[in-house]
């Protein structure tokens, strides 16, 4: 196919104008700036958090490293320098079929992260790649194309992961996933856990000492969320499964500040000094993950939403439901009714990523349409009785919104939409209605929720409270509290989850086993039983 010329990150003068200002030119060039290091030496191996692919598409995808020798400290051992990064990539895994290669910067102002926007490559094939720094090789990574838009395709299977808390368990489900084999993997968010190190965490079974420790105080700063990711990223586990399929990434809260919202934090921090935290915390969130430049912040604020199509199979819309919320009712409180539920400005996506989505599903062709996302849609009532109260940081405490979701996705006559959640640290399967408690004839859609990696230790395969919730919701078909992850398997006429649980996550050695499999309909959300 011959060489390719590497796709770098280049801000245009007017994009450098609208993010920083017109004195930042000179400074943000990148053909000008830092000194440049063509062939540096290094004390000690560079790529020590691994590589990553993201953002598949039918002509190419994204594949990221960055440059750490010394992670975890300030400047993370690296000089106030650019370095020249080569990059290859392969049809095999012996890297001997070479399709594309170039010469990428990883420079300072971006913590020497490289993200290589690959192209011109064949749909629905794996490839394999690398990175060459000095005299320094990375690991080598697996990559796969979609295929082309709108080309008839018989099934793909995709993994679901997310909540990280690397405190509070062993990244065992990352090493299982890894060995799945999938075409993609979606990870709906909590990345990172913004909390200090501590030696002991409040679990509801009671106070338990963490299984490895966060270095550092809560994170603020630019340096802080940059030890963060490192420390995260540094983990084996974690590396292969970044290493074994590209991954579509979308955040939650805890990669800026529990619960947050907009230019609101929990703490009622004022909002110019959040928005600050915001900015820093988005940096370093795109230096981490395997996004496209347009991806790159501008101030506090980050383009996250958008949609990938994998044929005339599956149209997978990304959404961001903390940038553009308002703030959560009745102050966030857990366990109480609250009128404010059914507010008329209530917003979750914000008015603009809602006409997108809404654009998008009316012109949609595929045979499935997937909101992948954050927080659960369900409207479960959390505390059975008399009253009725719910996760008010979900869609049920945003009841307008969720309203013109749904009613959209009927009006559309749309029968094949699935919703795919993190966030409740259970996995959950279970049926969309406007109002769960006066449920339709047929549901509007499904909702599988995927359970934790880690965070929350090791659980137990069913809480008693949980039962009790599910008499109260018929909508709730089945639930469980163990670890994992989930696998899609999707054709023309079906789709199965399965839920993969570990039994230990507070030590190494935990094993895997598919806990559920559930299965929906093509047209008949009302389909959702056991397959």
């Amino acid at each position: 196919m011959g060489d390719l010329r590497s796709q770098r990150l280049q801000l245009s003068r007017r994009y450098a104008i609208k993010a920083f200002g017109s004195s930042a030119i000179a400074a943000l060039s990148f053909t000008l700036g830092a000194p440049l290091l063509a062939a540096p030496i290094f004390r000690a191996y560079p790529f020590q958090l691994g590589v990553a692919s993201g953002e598949p598409a039918a002509d190419g995808f994204v594949i990221w490293t960055r440059l750490a020798p010394d992670p975890l400290t300030i400047g993370h051992g690296m000089p106030a320098a650019t370095v020249e990064v080569d990059w290859i990539v392969a049809t095999d895994e012996r890297m001997r079929d070479i399709v594309a290669r170039g010469t990428a910067f990883a420079r300072p102002e971006l913590g020497h992260a490289v993200h290589v926007e690959v192209g011109n490559l064949e749909p629905n094939r794996p490839y394999w790649y690398r990175f060459l720094a000095g005299r320094e090789r990375s690991a080598i990574g697996r990559a796969k194309t979609t295929p082309a838009i709108g080309q008839p395709v018989d099934k793909v299977r995709f993994a679901v992961a997310g909540c990280q808390n690397y405190e509070e368990g062993y990244y065992t489900a990352h090493r299982f996933l890894a060995q799945e084999d999938p075409d993609f993997i979606y990870c709906y968010g909590d990345y990172i856990y913004e909390y200090r190190g501590n030696r002991f965490r409040n679990w509801s079974s009671g106070p338990h000492e963490v299984v490895r420790q966060h270095v550092g105080d809560e994170i603020y700063t630019l340096d802080d969320y940059r030890r963060r990711y490192a420390q995260y990223k540094m983990d084996v586990d974690l590396q292969a499964a970044h290493a074994a399929a590209p991954w579509f990434l979308t955040w939650d809260d805890h990669e800026i500040d529990n619960n947050w919202v907009s230019a609101a934090d929990q703490d009622d921090t004022p909002q110019a000094v959040f928005n600050l935290r915001r900015q820093m915390a988005m940096q370093a969130y795109y230096e981490h993950m395997p996004l496209r430049p347009s991806a790159l912040p501008v101030g506090p604020a980050m383009q996250l939403y958008r949609q990938a199509q994998y044929g005339n199979l599956l149209d997978l819309n990304l959404l961001d439901t903390r940038q553009y919320r308002t703030d959560q009712p009745c102050n966030d409180k857990w366990g109480v009714p609250c009128a404010e539920v059914n507010r008329e400005n209530a917003e979750v996506l914000g008015r603009q990523q809602e006409d997108w989505l809404f654009d998008k599903l009316g012109s949609s062709s595929a045979r499935w349409q997937v909101l992948a996302q954050q927080v659960m849609m369900m409207d479960l009532d959390r505390m059975p009785g008399a009253e009725r109260t719910e996760n008010l940081d979900s869609w049920a405490g945003y009841r307008m919104p969720r309203k013109r979701v749904l009613e959209q996705v009927s009006n559309l006559n749309l029968n094949n939409v699935i919703v795919l959640t993190g966030d409740e640290h259970q996995n959950y399967a279970g049926e969309l209605h406007l109002d769960s408690k006066r449920p339709g004839r047929e549901p509007i859609a499904t909702e599988f929720v995927v359970t934790s990696i880690s965070s929350g230790g090791n659980g137990v395969d069913q809480r008693e409270s949980t039962k009790v919730i599910q008499k109260e919701n018929p909508s709730l078909k089945w639930h469980n509290s163990q670890r994992g992850y989930v696998i899609c398997d999707v054709t023309a006429d079906q789709w199965t989850t399965e839920f993969k649980t570990v039994d230990n996550v507070t030590e190494r050695g935990g094993q895997l086993k598919t806990r559920k499999r559930m299965a929906v309909e093509k047209g008949s959300p009302g389909s959702l039983a056991e397959a």
